[in-house]
């Protein structure tokens, strides 16, 4: 654009009768020397970015400032800018995809494929703007990532409609899934320990599920996973198959018989004891090639000695001394409860021969009875059992000289006298 800077009316017939200094009227801004030009042409010597005959107008690529009525360049880029004329305010004409006061940059939704031209942004409709320079993609929408918006975000699956949140928990695994080939549904990458699963949502072995959370088992080690590979039961923790004669439900328990060492874990059988001490006897038979040792319970001091032969049969003659048979706790507490039973029967039958004699008692005591009244002409009875209103009286005197008349009354006949009743 080319902006006059100053005009001035030359007389051109005056010229050849003016001084020089005084007809070339150069713009002091614009001309190198506002006293000197061509004497020919007028033509004053311009500086750069100025021109017209008396360097007073900007010339190509040039503007002029508002305030100080100078040219300066335009400085529009050569690569996007259309032309290399600006406006007044400097302003370069760009080309598409390119912005900037001197078109040397490039607009949104476009980056720098080349140092010539600005290409679109490749985002694959998940972002619309990208780095300027590299080309990279910001802001990238729908749980994509990536240079181009092409990858899944960390904790998401790609599928045939998008990036979808894989069905792994951070707790039980590292939150990153999959779909294997062939597959549909996804799995998780790699879940942590305790847990199983194609989505990591299972105890594995050795775990059970606490409050949502696998838990180890607690066993004390007395389960052997070889046997038993759950160790525990996956939904309350009870122990399976406890080994070493344990038991209880962290096997923390010795079984029946059998009692825990003072120092230790383990649990050793429990010897029947019948007395305070314990001693080791040693059996031996004859054409045996080795003795037997093994330990037994002393009979306590205060039984007497045939008690304790009977218990302990001892043999003189080959100087051997008999032992007890190994008791379990088991038989032991058999035995005492057999005992029982025999005392309670006992008593029950003792109980019940004194209720027999008892009601023997009373049923002689409630038996009919009569009494006999002797008078000098008859002799007379009265019954005085409530049970037996009308006794029968015959027999009472079982004599072939009594007899019972038809009026009730007994006559009794002896050698001597007959009496009547």
């Amino acid at each position: 654009m080319l902006v006059p800077v100053h005009r001035v009316t030359v007389c051109v017939s005056c010229v050849s009768h003016q001084p020089v200094g005084d007809i070339c009227n150069c713009s002091v801004v614009g001309s190198a020397s506002a006293a000197e030009c061509n004497v020919t042409t007028g033509q004053c010597p311009c500086l750069d970015g100025y021109t017209g005959l008396w360097c007073e107008i900007c010339a190509q690529g040039f503007h002029q400032e508002p305030n100080s009525q100078q040219c300066r360049p335009c400085g529009c880029s050569p690569s996007g800018s259309s032309s290399a004329q600006c406006d007044h305010s400097g302003k370069c004409q760009c080309k598409a995809g390119v912005t900037g006061l001197k078109c040397d940059q490039c607009s949104d939704g476009y980056y720098r494929f080349n140092e010539t031209t600005c290409e679109p942004c490749q985002c694959n409709n998940r972002s619309k703007t990208c780095d300027s320079s590299t080309g990279t993609c910001l802001h990238c929408q729908d749980n994509t990532q990536g240079k181009h918006c092409e990858l899944c975000k960390e904790g998401f699956y790609r599928s045939a409609h998008g990036c979808h949140r894989c069905p792994c928990s951070t707790v039980a695994s590292t939150g990153t899934c999959r779909i294997p080939p062939g597959e549909t549904a996804p799995r998780c990458d790699q879940c942590k320990t305790g847990y199983t699963g194609p989505n990591c949502n299972q105890c594995d072995n050795g775990y059970y599920n606490s409050d949502s959370i696998c838990v180890k088992c607690k066993c004390n080690g007395n389960v052997d996973p070889a046997r038993s590979p759950r160790v525990c039961r996956p939904d309350s923790g009870e122990c399976i198959g406890c080994l070493y004669h344990t038991a209880g439900f962290h096997c923390q328990d010795c079984e029946d018989g059998y009692v825990r060492e003072p120092e230790g874990n383990n649990c050793t059988k429990k010897e029947a004891t019948l007395g305070p001490e314990t001693r080791e006897f040693t059996t031996s038979a004859p054409n045996a090639s080795k003795a037997t040792a093994f330990s037994t319970a002393v009979i306590n001091s205060t039984l007497p000695p045939t008690t304790i032969q009977t218990i302990l049969p001892i043999s003189s003659s080959d100087n051997s001394t008999a032992a007890f048979a190994d008791v379990s706790w088991t038989q032991f507490n058999i035995i005492i409860l057999t005992v029982i039973i025999i005392v309670v029967v006992l008593l029950m039958g003792f109980v019940g021969a004194v209720y027999m004699y008892r009601e023997y008692q009373n049923r002689k005591l409630n038996a009919p009875f009569w009494t006999i009244e002797l008078k000098e002409d008859n002799i007379s009875f009265s019954s005085y059992h409530d049970s037996i209103p009308n006794a029968d009286v015959s027999g009472l005197l079982e004599d072939d000289g009594n007899e019972v008349a038809p009026n009730g009354q007994l006559t009794l006949t002896t050698p001597m006298h007959n009496y009547k009743a």
